[in-house]
């Protein structure tokens, strides 16, 4: 049971996939192939759909790489978001490929009439656009020291370009104000929600690698997401895309606002642990996630592994099923109430074999 309430915002369409209004907070990526490699770009969005990602952007630092959306977006399921810099004109050929999202940056695209341009495409192609505010992008943010003014100058620089958008009468927006401080991010993302509805793309920018940026990037947007704000995120890492995806999905699960499917609690261990039980978790971890359709059964699946029998059942009563160590062996539960006793070479086995049963149709 959530105890926190999502801010309504305006429901926005992005290639199908819809965002705000109430609707899940939709997982994203990036792709970070070589720009010339449009079949690369292919593979690597295709592992990511498979890893769950829902919307990918994709950079596209010029003309020739803005040609290859279209070959891209006939290989791929999910919508496609073009990320551009510098150059307006960008933008109006990704447009002309297909793309179904812009993502611009109000810090370098340039001048007010560019902007402008680019809107009347978007307008047209009935796409919407995200303003893309970053921290490292502005000039009137490096001379500002104290966090506050910071992320005050990060809002009124996302709020001249979407009254820039509004007076084109565009209103197809997505907003996002990042910058690698969390401080910074979260009260910027505060101050443009309580000026606007629409969705808001969270992220903590430039968040480091697969440890660091993981903790940096869940601290940020968990302040957020558990003060309702959110409609899309990336968790941003140096690192291969996928493992974005599996840990926007862990932190969305956590805070029950998305399910992966099969939700594992483990206890830190003990001296009281008898069992290999770090191995056996990262065993199950790994088998789970080569499962298919997981998201498919009819109500997620809440799985414990406890290293001992002191308190293992108690503190996993919630679970649907789970083991229990004690010397060789464990207690297997079900809804908190021991049922047998499993040798502690079978724990793996066991689980598995008991998540299987959850994806067969009731009756089978």
């Amino acid at each position: 049971m959530k105890y926190f309430k999502r801010t309504q915002t305006k429901k926005i369409n992005i290639g199908g996939v819809t965002i705000g209004g109430g609707s899940p907070v939709c997982v994203q990526s990036m792709i970070n192939t070589d720009k010339s490699d449009w079949k690369a770009a292919v593979r690597q969005i295709k592992e990511l759909e498979e890893a769950g990602c829902e919307v990918v952007r994709i950079s596209l630092p010029d003309m020739e790489t803005a040609k290859n959306v279209s070959k891209i977006k006939k290989q791929i399921k999910i919508p496609l978001v073009a990320d551009i810099h510098f150059d307006y004109r960008i933008a109006i050929e990704a447009i002309k490929q297909g793309v179904d999202k812009l993502r611009l940056n109000p810090g370098n695209i340039g001048a007010k009439e560019n902007v402008e341009a680019v809107v009347k495409e978007a307008k047209k192609a009935h796409i919407p656009i995200r303003i893309g505010v970053n921290a490292g992008s502005l000039k009137s943010i490096r001379s500002i020291n104290d966090n506050l003014s910071r992320s005050k100058e990060l809002a009124k620089a996302c709020m001249e370009h979407i009254k820039i958008l509004e007076n084109n009468k565009f209103y197809d927006i997505v907003v996002s104000l990042k910058a690698s401080n969390i401080a910074v991010s979260v009260e910027a993302y505060k101050l443009i929600a309580s000026k606007r509805n629409y969705p808001l793309h969270l992220g903590i920018t430039e968040s480091g690698s697969i440890f660091s940026g993981n903790i940096k990037s869940s601290a940020g947007l968990g302040i957020m997401l558990y003060d309702g704000l959110g409609d899309t995120i990336r968790v941003s890492l140096t690192a291969d895309p996928v493992e974005e995806i599996k840990t926007a999905y862990s932190l969305l699960q956590s805070l029950e606002l998305r399910s992966t499917g099969v939700e594992i609690i483990s206890c830190p261990t003990c001296s009281r642990c008898q069992v290999d039980l770090i191995n056996i978790v990262a065993r199950v971890e790994q088998a789970v996630s080569k499962m298919k359709n997981l998201k498919k059964l009819p109500k997620p699946i809440k799985i414990a592994m406890m290293g001992c029998v002191v308190n293992g059942p108690g503190e996993a009563k919630d679970a649907d099923f789970g083991i229990a160590g004690g010397k060789d062996e464990g207690l297997f539960f079900k809804n908190g109430k021991v049922v047998g006793k499993v040798k502690s070479g079978d724990w793996v086995k066991t689980i598995i074999s008991t998540i299987n049963l959850y994806q067969k149709p009731q009756g089978v």
